[in-house]
Parts: structure tokens; C-alpha cells; sequence
């Protein structure tokens, strides 16, 4: 009995052996996305009124080979509503689609359209998404690097989007712009891509060995982040083995990875090295001086002399000019080690300013137990470009806008169309390879992306071409599209979109008449009474995240988030009813209606104007007039009113 169970484990051992030395000689299959792009003639269509692009050409074909027709244009007011959120993440004003209303021929909106793209609030709008992706936060757990000045890189991704910097350069920029031709340290901020990755708490007190499996985890995260944002690939999957669906290997990961253990991450002075010089030992000294007031302060005879000493040369060193300027969250080249600390317990992180490292193959991930060091470069499948510069920032930037262009261009292509329809030619936008989603219609999103990088990675013009669409101009509300396109895979209608949180908060912001939009600057806490700033300047924190953010579905800032999870929840419907923040839009929206006159007829079609942009129906003037019979003089009444309206689904939907 006992051989038999022996035989049959050793037969299993055998058989995961003999499936694992197969599996492993059989060359991963290539994904469709590293492929180069397809050049398609344009699809002929039986209705050729309809198309206004070509993203339409390639839509109908399919919809007339699916036999479903798109449906009708959306109304004006519901294009305009529709338009404003999309691009800027605001309301429109009631002007602004009666205007329309009045002549919505295509000249006009085209010039709506041009006149949005060029507004501060689209690259607020814009930028919040990119932020996603980036796992932007505003403040991280006080062991940890300072953040103060954070707001810098999201300000200059704004800024960016706003100039319509082409994407490639945007890439290149976050990645090392310190080492690009023209370099300016005002262009510092936007290394916050990696001067704001997420680090891990290391108790030097512990061996090495414990805080290499650290150190190896954050240049994992790095890894991670930088291949799923920008090449849409899970990268790390091939940290332990190679990649299990993809032709990625461990090599392949080691070779990126040894980019990351090449780079420290530091907060980086936005001046000439002759004015940061006396700031510099001005802050050493400063921190020295604290650090012995601070130890002075726990002994338990106090000798209150030398503190008040110590106080008076803080207060005169911090006098220095630009003490207090802002310090970019950056990245320099350093090569990091971990080794063994110089009394020999303990840790040391060993960093070499200005020296690059490449990393030994960690088997099974394990970066106790070493194999062939792997050179620095780029993925096999793309070239295997090696990188000899530094730390290899830049030519990982350059292999990943050149050697890799068709998925890279792919990627922030398929991220816009899913913005702007719901749902991404491929469902799966940051992830490309062969565990992803198919593309729906590849013909139609390799011509989309050719002539996006024909148009010079213009993001804005990869905007202009989907809202100049047909396609995106359908209307919602169509049943002989949802009858025949349930699923709206053929993009035969727009779909109803709620609105994220940002948007939200701003169009309530909006209707409470207090929106403060300066554009720019540090966060405030969006639970704050008197934060009257667009929602993308709420205090982002991974430590502990605001209680309006994270009952609404606001993503993790310490991961990347390709998408948004969109819940329903009681504890959203007690905001609602209950929140600070809810009441005080309520009662200042209530003012802004009171404002109209002492008509309740006037006060509540200006209530539906700003909301809806529309005038209210017969029913819903009754139902105001019932609600406050008897009280129309009562600020109270009138604030449960307007609260009331800004909790509708009108408001939180958009057609």
C-alpha cells in the first residue's frame, strides 16, 4: 500500500515536472498589441450620411454587417450637458445651451467643442485620470519622505494636458526629463511619477536579508506602475518566472527592474545650485538644532537656557532666502545596496549618488538568493535595448515611445475611448497582452492610433476626432439600439454615464454659486467647510483617506487605477441626507435660489436652470409648491428643497 502512494506521487512529481519543462519550451504566443499597427483601407457604408468621421466609417460597417442601425442625434441640451462634463468635468450654464438650442448646426459645435479643449478645467478634468494612473497622493504616512509639495507634479500634469504637450514627451518627461536636452529644474515636478511611488516602512533595526525582500518589493511596485501605465502590461508578473501568458521574461523584469535599483527618490530644490547651496546647510543645521532641542526636551532635568538658544538659531536659520521654496518630489541616480550596518547590527541602505547597478537574477523572486547579473535594458520582445546612460531612465523613456511605439500609442488611445464611450475598444486598458480582452474593432483602433501618432501625439486632437463623431453624439435614450445592441458593443448609442465624485462635488460646487476656480496649488480636505476648490484639489492620502472620497468610489492612491468601481451604497444615501458638506451646498444653493426673487414660479425654475439646464415640468412645480406650502419664507424649508435637487439622479447622471 505504502509503495503504491509513493508510486503515484512520484508519477504526479514526474508529470507537473515533465508540464512545467513543456510549458517552459514553448515560446509564449505574441500579443496582437506588440504587432505593428494595421493599415486598413476605410470600411465602405451603405448610409453615407451618417459618418461626420472617420471612427464613424469603421463603427457603421459594423453596425450594417450586425444589422443595427446607431442611433438618433442626441438634443441639444442633452449635447451640450453632455459635452461640458466630458471635457471639463463641469456643468454647463444655461446660456450655453440655449444658445445652442437656438442654432446646433455642426459649425457650432465644433466651435463648442474647440472652445472646451482650450478651457483651464480640461486638463483639470483630464489630468484627475492621468493621476489614476500615476497613484498620485497628496500626503503619505509621516515616516515617510515629505510630500508638502506634491500639488507640483499634479499641477503640472494639468498644465501639460492644458498645452497639449505631445504624449511621447509627456512620457519621456515623467520618466527623466532631468536628463532630456533643454532641461530647466523647473521641470523637476513632473518626475513625481517616480518621486511620489509608494515606499515601504524598513526597520533598519532588522537583518538585511528581511529589508532587501523591501527594498525588492518597492522597485516591483515601480516596475508594475511604469509597464501597466504606459505599456498596458503586467510586467511584475515576471519578477519570479517568466511571465506565464506573455513573451516577458525574468530576464526581462530584471533588466527594467535594475532602472529602479539604480534611482533614489528625493525631494530635488527647483534653483541653481549657487542660490540651493546656503539653503542646503542652512537646513542640515536646522535639523540638527531640532533634533538636540528635541532630545534636551525628554531629559528629565530641562535646561530651558539652551533650548531657548537652540529656538533663536532655528528661527534665524530659517531666515534664509528660499529657505521655504517649494522642493520638487523627484528622483536622482543612485545606485542603492543593502548591506549590513557599520556596527554590524542592523541595516544600512548603501546609495551611490551618481552610479547605476544591475541587478543579479533574484531567483523566485527572492533577492536573498542570487543569480547571473542581468544588464540594464528594455523587454527582448522589443529589441532588448540595452541602457548604458545612468540609471537608464531615458533610454527606458525612448524605448518605450520608439521600440515599443504601436502598444505604447495603443495604450493611451484605447485609455481616451474609454473615457469618452465607457467602455475601451479593449475592456481591458492595462492589460494588452495575451490575458486582456481583444480588441473589438482592431482596424478601427490601429487607424485611430496611426493618425494620432501622425498628428503628433496630440492628446487634444485625439479628442477633437471621437467629439467631432457621430458616434458620440448619439443619444442615449434609443430602444430599437438596445433591442438590437444590448450590450452596446457596436457603440450604437451613448450610453448614460454617471458622474464620477470630482464631478460631482464640482457641479453641486457650481449650484452653491462658491466655486473658487483658481487653478493650482495645495490640497485642502474635501470634507472642509470652506474648501470651495474643484474636487481635484482634495487632499489625496494613503494613509488615511477623507471620508467623502472613500465613501464615493475614489480609487486607491497607493496602486495604480485603470478604472473606476462604481458603487451604490446606504452609507452614500446617508451623505446625502446627513453630510456636513451636503447641508452647506444645500443652504448655500437654497440663498442662490432665494436670490430670484420672492416668486416661488422664478425661484424654481432658476433651481432648474442651474441644476438641469432646463425649465422645470408642470408636475415638478406642483411638487415644489406642495413641499413648501406655507413655508416659502422659511431659509430652512428652502435648504431641504435645494438639497433635495442635488441629490436627484438627474444631477448624478448624464445622458
Amino acid at each position: 500500500m505504502r509503495l503504491a502512494v509513493c508510486l503515484v506521487i512520484a508519477a504526479s512529481l514526474l508529470q507537473g515536472a515533465l508540464c512545467h519543462a513543456a510549458k517552459k519550451d514553448v515560446p509564449k504566443p505574441v500579443p496582437w498589441s506588440f504587432k505593428p499597427l494595421l493599415s486598413a483601407a476605410i470600411p465602405e457604408v451603405g448610409d453615407v450620411s451618417w459618418p461626420r468621421t472617420r471612427i464613424d466609417r469603421f463603427l457603421l460597417a459594423r453596425m450594417e454587417a450586425a444589422g443595427a442601425k446607431p442611433a438618433a442625434r442626441a438634443a441639444p441640451r442633452e449635447l451640450v450637458r453632455r459635452l461640458f462634463f466630458d471635457v471639463t468635468g463641469m456643468p454647463p450654464p444655461m446660456e450655453a445651451v440655449v444658445r445652442f438650442e437656438m442654432n446646433p448646426t455642426d459649425a457650432r459645435y465644433a466651435a463648442l467643442v474647440e472652445r472646451l479643449l482650450g478651457s483651464p478645467q480640461h486638463g483639470e478634468r483630464w489630468g484627475r485620470y492621468w493621476l489614476d494612473l500615476a497613484r498620485y497622493t497628496d500626503q503619505t504616512p509621516s515616516w515617510l519622505e515629505s510630500t508638502a509639495s506634491s500639488f507640483l507634479y499634479r499641477d503640472w500634469v494639468v498644465k501639460a494636458l492644458n498645452e497639449d504637450m505631445p504624449y511621447d514627451e509627456f512620457v519621456m518627461r515623467q520618466l527623466a526629463v532631468d536628463q532630456m536636452p533643454g532641461f530647466k529644474v523647473t521641470d523637476l515636478p513632473s518626475l513625481g511619477f517616480l518621486g511620489l511611488s509608494p515606499t515601504y516602512f524598513k526597520e533598519l533595526q532588522l537583518p538585511p536579508e528581511i529589508i532587501r525582500t523591501t527594498v525588492a518589493d518597492e522597485w516591483e511596485e515601480h516596475v508594475d506602475a511604469v509597464g501597466r501605465t504606459f505599456l498596458g502590461l503586467t510586467l511584475a508578473c515576471a519578477r519570479c518566472h517568466d511571465h506565464k501568458s506573455d513573451p516577458v521574461s525574468a530576464r526581462d523584469y530584471h533588466a527594467v527592474a535594475g532602472v529602479f535599483a539604480s534611482v533614489r527618490i528625493t525631494e530635488r530644490p527647483m534653483m541653481s545650485d549657487e542660490v540651493w547651496k546656503p539653503v542646503a546647510v542652512a537646513r542640515e543645521q536646522v535639523g540638527k538644532s531640532e533634533k538636540e532641542r528635541d532630545a534636551l526636551n525628554r531629559k528629565p532635568k530641562v535646561d530651558q537656557e539652551k533650548i531657548e538658544g537652540l529656538e533663536r538659531q532655528i528661527v534665524r536659520l530659517k531666515a534664509t532666502p528660499h529657505y521655504n521654496l517649494a522642493m520638487a518630489n523627484a528622483v536622482e541616480d543612485a545606485a542603492l545596496y543593502v548591506v549590513e550596518a557599520d556596527n554590524k547590527k542592523g541595516t544600512k541602505l548603501d546609495y551611490k549618488p551618481g552610479m547605476a547597478r544591475d541587478l543579479e537574477l533574484m531567483k523566485r523572486g527572492d533577492p536573498n538568493s542570487l543569480g547571473d547579473v542581468v544588464p540594464r535594458g528594455f523587454l527582448s520582445a522589443f529589441g532588448s535595448r540595452k541602457f548604458t546612460h545612468g540609471s537608464g531612465r531615458l533610454e527606458l523613456g525612448k524605448a518605450i515611445i520608439e521600440d515599443a511605439r504601436p502598444l505604447t500609442a495603443r495604450v493611451i488611445v484605447n485609455r481616451i475611448w474609454k473615457l469618452h464611450f465607457g467602455r475601451g475598444l479593449v475592456d481591458t486598458p492595462s492589460e494588452f497582452g495575451n490575458l486582456g480582452d481583444a480588441p473589438a474593432d482592431q482596424p478601427l483602433l490601429d487607424d485611430l492610433t496611426a493618425r494620432f501618432i501622425s498628428n503628433g501625439w496630440s492628446l487634444k486632437w485625439l479628442h477633437r476626432e471621437i467629439l467631432l463623431s457621430a458616434a458620440w453624439r448619439q443619444t442615449s435614450l434609443s430602444a430599437g439600439s438596445e433591442k438590437s445592441d444590448p450590450e452596446n458593443k457596436l457603440v450604437s448609442r451613448m450610453p448614460r454615464r454617471r458622474l464620477d465624485l470630482e464631478a460631482w462635488r464640482d457641479a453641486m460646487l457650481t449650484a452653491s454659486g462658491t466655486a473658487d476656480l483658481k487653478v493650482g496649488g495645495a490640497s485642502l480636505p474635501a470634507t472642509a467647510l470652506h474648501n470651495h476648490r474643484r474636487t481635484l484639489y482634495a487632499t489625496s492620502d494613503r494613509h488615511e483617506m477623507d471620508t467623502f472620497l472613500r465613501l464615493h468610489d475614489f480609487p486607491d492612491p497607493g496602486s495604480h487605477s485603470p478604472t473606476r468601481v462604481e458603487t451604490t451604497t446606504p452609507l452614500q444615501q446617508l451623505f446625502t441626507l446627513n453630510g456636513p458638506v451636503m447641508l452647506a451646498f444645500a443652504d448655500a444653493f437654497a440663498r442662490r435660489l432665494c436670490e430670484a426673487g420672492p416668486d416661488l414660479d422664478a425661484r424654481v425654475t432658476h433651481g432648474h436652470a442651474i441644476l438641469f439646464q432646463r425649465r422645470p415640468t408642470a408636475k415638478e412645480k406642483d411638487l415644489a409648491l406642495t413641499f413648501l406650502a406655507g413655508r416659502t419664507h422659511d431659509p430652512a424649508a428652502w435648504s431641504e428643497y435645494a438639497q433635495a435637487l442635488l441629490g436627484s439622479n438627474e444631477l448624478l447622471f448624464v445622458d
